[in-house]
């Protein structure tokens, strides 16, 4: 009952994206220092058997014998023997014979510890071990893949099956106060556990409240027991109910996850860089790098791309983008993303001071990589480029651009007028821009757009004189003939 289940909490990891997190990785740690467990306890399991002292006397040291050979052989076959045999089979392009092997392995070598006087099922799992060991685990796993959920699914079809209902149905009452006693006993040791080696409250809570249930291998040792007679099976059967029903209860144990942990600490993960290193080292996946790397995936590019929000980074995942978590004002994150080698380091952080701080660190360390930046408004491009950057984008300025060019066209432009507009603007821009840069942010305000005096002109020229249709008519244009010899004047006069 101390042990928790692998099945479910491996796979409430993996569908929460989680593996990697803090709490994913004790989490994996406990189980995996469980399920390595078994092997003892298993071995354990006939010395409890009941027996009378000069029978256990007589017949004790050659049991252990007995066992020791087992092992010692089964250790022997999967070290010298496994490799060997998997290579051979290899050649034949086989798959069916690769996945019969793996069985006969498993049946051997339960086989084996049940001459030893061992449970069938320790065999079974040492030689899941030494299988994982082998050279040949990876094409083994794929094989058997397509039969997990079955195997998986016959398995606990056996465990129902030897429950014996009427026991369950006549110790109801003492299930229904097991069941809870044992999952908060385990989840309060797990989180005093966890904060005792220093996990956060947070992290503390998530593997208290993910591994409170009784794990699978409990069946396994239950059924050993019986079988020597350690258990009677009226008590198998009743812990076996204990175990069902926590499993059971486990997605309401993870709901309560929820509900108790801090909402203000901030979440982390263990920063993992294997793997990184690229032609491009993209920081910061907000909105604006992740249109960034969209537009790099699409053409292959090789980037590595890190976040400090883990949050961030399991959503990511779930779209199949490979992100590592670190902090990119950290010079040991950048080198271990392999900034020293990259050809571009893309700053795309969502915050202006963040940026500035990463832009000084990579132009001082990495001076052989571009550095492009994305700035946040006129003033933080001007200091962008004041230290040195190779290229600055204001996150809201080309799409402003396009949005007002789409107006214009929206009012009847046509696209080449909108297109001249916008090229002007942006010329002017950078103008200004260039002055802001030497003379301070308040110099280039005379650089303004004023809009163009068009003179309506006729295309042909009238054949005959205009004449005005009215008393005001005439008296306006002749008052604008005047105003416009008194203007020409002076010029006239310069020019003399």
């Amino acid at each position: 009952l101390a042990m928790s289940s692998t099945a479910f909490g491996m796979q409430i990891l993996v569908e929460k994206n989680e593996m990697n997190a803090p709490h994913g990785r004790k989490a994996f740690s406990i189980l995996l220092f469980q399920d390595i467990a078994i092997i003892p306890l298993l071995a354990m399991v006939p010395l409890l058997a009941p027996t009378s002292g000069d029978t256990f006397a007589s017949s004790g040291f050659a049991e252990f014998l007995k066992i020791v050979a087992a092992i010692g052989a089964l250790y022997l076959a999967g070290r010298y023997l496994l490799n060997p045999m998997f290579r051979l089979l290899a050649r034949t392009q086989a798959r069916e014979i690769m996945t019969a092997a793996a069985l006969l392995v498993v049946l051997g070598a339960a086989a084996l510890m049940d001459l030893a006087g061992l449970s069938m099922a320790m065999g079974a799992f040492m030689a899941g071990v030494m299988l994982a060991d082998s050279s040949f685990r990876h094409e083994l796993e794929a094989n058997i893949d397509p039969f997990r959920g079955i195997l998986f699914g016959l398995f606990f079809m056996a465990v129902g099956m030897s429950i014996n209902i009427e026991s369950v149905l006549f110790s109801w009452w003492r299930i229904a106060l097991a069941v809870p006693v044992v999952m908060v006993i385990k989840a309060g040791i797990l989180y005093g556990l966890n904060r005792q080696f220093g996990a956060s409250h947070n992290d503390s809570i998530r593997v208290a409240l993910l591994l409170p249930q009784a794990g699978e291998f409990a069946f396994v040792l239950f059924a050993s027991a019986g079988a020597v007679r350690a258990l009677w099976p009226s008590e198998t059967s009743f812990v076996a109910a204990i175990v069902t029903v926590s499993m059971a209860l486990t997605p309401l144990s993870v709901w309560l996850i929820g509900r108790l942990i801090d909402d203000d600490e901030e979440e982390t993960m263990e920063e993992d860089f294997e793997g990184a290193g690229g032609n491009v080292l993209l920081i910061g996946f907000g909105r604006f790098g992740q249109v960034v790397s969209q537009v790099l995936l699409a053409r292959d590019v090789d980037a590595t791309i890190i976040d400090a929000s883990a949050e961030r980074i399991r959503q990511a995942a779930r779209f199949g983008f490979r992100i590592y978590f670190g902090n990119g004002e950290r010079l040991n994150v950048l080198r271990a993303a392999g900034a020293k080698h990259a050809k571009m380091i893309c700053i795309c952080v969502d915050q202006a001071e963040t940026a500035s701080r990463i832009a000084k660190l990579v132009l001082s360390e990495f001076p052989d990589a571009k550095i492009y930046a994305r700035s946040w408004d006129r003033g933080h491009t001007i200091d962008l480029l004041n230290m040195g950057v190779d290229f600055e984008m204001r996150e809201t300025f080309e799409s402003a651009l396009v949005f007002g060019g789409e107006t214009l066209r929206g009012l009847g432009f046509d696209a080449e007028e909108a297109e001249e507009t916008l090229d002007d603007v942006r010329k002017r821009d950078a103008d200004r821009l260039s002055l802001q840069q030497s003379g301070g942010i308040f110099a280039g305000r005379d650089i303004e757009q004023e809009p163009a005096d068009v003179e309506p002109e006729p295309l042909i020229k009238p054949t005959r004189e205009a004449q005005a249709l009215s008393e005001e008519t005439r008296s306006a244009a002749e008052e604008e003939n005047e105003a416009e010899e008194d203007a020409s004047k002076p010029a006239k006069q310069g020019k003399k």
